[in-house]
């Protein structure tokens, strides 16, 4: 079970500086933003938090969303607390809670219940029911309720917009190089190795299939790919292939990954693949054969790559 506070279970002995959104990725444009909360809270003496909302709101409002999203929320606080933010807070997203207004918002949930003596939030954020105020309320209820407001500017709102598309982009269209150069680390996905088809074992190369918990896991584009993974304490790179096994008439996409040089039983183990470069779209193939030679040079590939990393 991944743990995360909700606004109910804050408790801090001081008042907060509190930035509030989705932070998909938590890549090198948040972090600037991050930065600036954790300085704010160690100036003044405050906790730093960030505020943000699960499901996403576009799950709950919107039924027939399907939006990927670069991290679950088990990612996104790990990430948030390498960054040195003192509490990473989930308030739950139901359609009851989107009805609060704006005032019930700040004074029951960032004032009752966060603490807020500052927020530091971008020029076009909006809250409250409708989503109908914007940042001159926001610092109009600063002064009834004794928080400041700090603006983040339209430049590096626009940079951490940017960055947030062209990952997913890069991601969609297999491009991990360009995904890993804006995350500012590699993207990886967690999950648990599944029985699968066994097809790789007979053709000498076994797979881990890797089932995902979170449908809305962004998931890159179906391909092959260079990969790594920590088995046991230890290193292991391999070669992931995403897509539907197209070659033998496969219709369910799967996530299969061979590791070079490792033998073992992984079934039933949790795995974080690690997508460390592209090596080609699917393909298929007109004969099992063909399909062999492909992955043959798919692993002269990946060695030739992980030679030069290393």
């Amino acid at each position: 079970m991944e743990e995360y506070l909700n606004a109910s279970q804050f408790t801090s002995t001081k008042g907060s500086v509190i930035t509030i959104g989705t932070f998909d990725g938590v890549h090198l444009g948040h972090k600037e933003i991050i930065k600036r909360l954790t300085q704010a809270a160690a100036i003044e003496n405050l906790s730093s938090v960030v505020l943000t909302f699960f499901p996403h709101p576009r799950m709950v409002l919107q039924k027939n969303s399907d939006i990927k999203l670069i991290n679950t929320i088990g990612e996104k606080k790990q990430l948030l607390d390498n960054a040195g933010v003192d509490h990473f807070v989930v308030e739950p997203f139901t359609y009851e809670f989107s009805r609060m207004t704006a005032e019930e918002y700040v004074r029951d949930l960032l004032v009752g219940k966060l603490k807020a003596k500052k927020i530091i939030i971008g020029y076009d954020h909006r809250f409250g029911r409708n989503r109908n105020a914007d940042i001159n309320d926001l610092i109009a209820f600063g002064k009834e309720y004794n928080f400041t407001v700090e603006q983040i500017s339209a430049q590096e709102l626009d940079h951490v917009a940017i960055s947030s598309t062209k990952i997913r982009n890069a991601l969609l269209d297999g491009d991990i190089a360009t995904a890993n150069q804006y995350l500012g680390y590699n993207f990886n996905i967690t999950g648990t190795v599944v029985t699968g088809k066994a097809l790789g074992r007979t053709i000498n190369y076994p797979t881990a299939n890797l089932q995902i918990k979170q449908s809305f896991k962004l998931v890159p584009k179906n391909g092959v790919y260079v990969t790594s993974a920590t088995i046991n304490g230890t290193l292991q790179y391999g070669i992931t292939s995403i897509g539907t096994n197209p070659t033998v008439g496969g219709t369910e996409k799967t996530i299969e990954t061979y590791f070079l040089d490792f033998d073992g039983n992984l079934y039933n183990t949790e795995l974080t693949i690690i997508f460390l470069s592209h090596i080609r779209n699917e393909e298929t193939f007109s004969t099992i054969e063909i399909l062999k030679k492909a992955i043959q040079q798919d692993e002269i590939a990946a060695r030739k790559f992980i030679e030069n990393i290393e």
